[in-house]
């Protein structure tokens, strides 16, 4: 099968590669014997400071090609790269967002903060300084002893995005974190995500439904097409200036027009996944 290869558009990247998904493949084993491939062979660079999103279809593999890069599933060809080194394993250098919500619900905010910094084997008073410090960060001064029950939705939010800064990592990955958030909500983590990146601009790949928020994020649009054998179809330089605030970029002509062009690769294949949900042949 033909490899499809996304590369970062910057003509310097390849000397500063973070991740790598060199030719990668994923499928799956079925009861029957068979097997089912989510995603085709494909190659993706992200590269120091990128911020990348990717999207497609709902099903169309996004979740499984960041999960890859992360090392929470295994490529059934092809090899993930992280640094120039073959990953084995869990991802050590990034931290991960998911979708839902990991906090502890036994636990406060900086508490739920604290534990990754504990376990690592910090001292529990310097974990605690470390955790209120992001915690600040974040916007949550004076939420620190809330439970997350006692938390809005948006606030849980910033407390998981707290946790994963605590580690330090090298890279962010991030699996449609904003997905249960209200449209407000929504415009408001943008801006927090967009200003704790653009602090240390850490590479950061992004999977997201929403092509809006797509752009307004991101230096680069990957494209998904509709599954089963998933292909990058697109890639998207967002020549939008920074620093962004998501509400007054949503306005701009250039962001219409890049919305038209993603958009016009992006709407066949969502058409695609739609019908074959509804059950009709294509």
């Amino acid at each position: 099968m033909q490899e499809t290869v996304i590369r970062s558009a910057d003509a310097d990247a390849a000397s500063r590669v973070v991740v790598h998904l060199n030719n990668v493949a994923i499928a799956y084993r079925l009861k029957d014997g068979g097997s089912y491939e989510a995603v085709a062979p494909a190659t993706l660079s992200i590269s120091e400071g990128e911020f990348v999103s990717i999207v497609g279809p709902t099903g169309c593999g996004k979740s499984t090609l960041l999960n890859a890069a992360a090392g929470l599933t295994t490529p059934s060809s092809g090899r993930v790269e992280i640094f120039g080194r073959r990953l084995d394993g869990l991802n050590g250098a990034a931290g991960y967002l998911f979708q839902e919500d990991a906090l502890m619900p036994w636990k406060t905010a900086i508490d739920n903060v604290a534990i990754g910094l504990e376990v690592a084997g910090a001292p529990r008073r310097q974990a605690l300084s470390t955790a209120r410090a992001l915690l600040d960060r974040v916007g949550l001064r004076g939420f620190a002893d809330r439970y997350p029950h006692q938390l809005s939705g948006g606030q849980r939010k910033r407390v998981g995005l707290a946790q994963v800064l605590a580690r330090q990592p090298k890279i962010l990955l991030m699996d449609e974190p904003f997905g249960p958030l209200d449209a407000q909500t929504r415009i408001l983590m943008g801006d927090l995500l967009l200003n704790l990146w653009q602090q240390d601009r850490k590479a950061l790949l992004f999977v997201t439904h929403d092509l809006e928020e797509a752009i307004a994020l991101s230096d680069r649009v990957v494209v998904m097409s509709s599954g089963p054998s998933s292909r990058l179809i697109g890639d998207f330089r967002i020549d939008l200036p920074r620093p962004r605030h998501i509400a007054d970029i949503r306005v701009e002509p250039s962001f219409h027009a890049l919305h038209r062009e993603i958009w016009n690769t992006l709407k066949t294949e969502v058409q695609k996944a739609y019908e074959l949900g509804e059950g009709k042949d294509l």
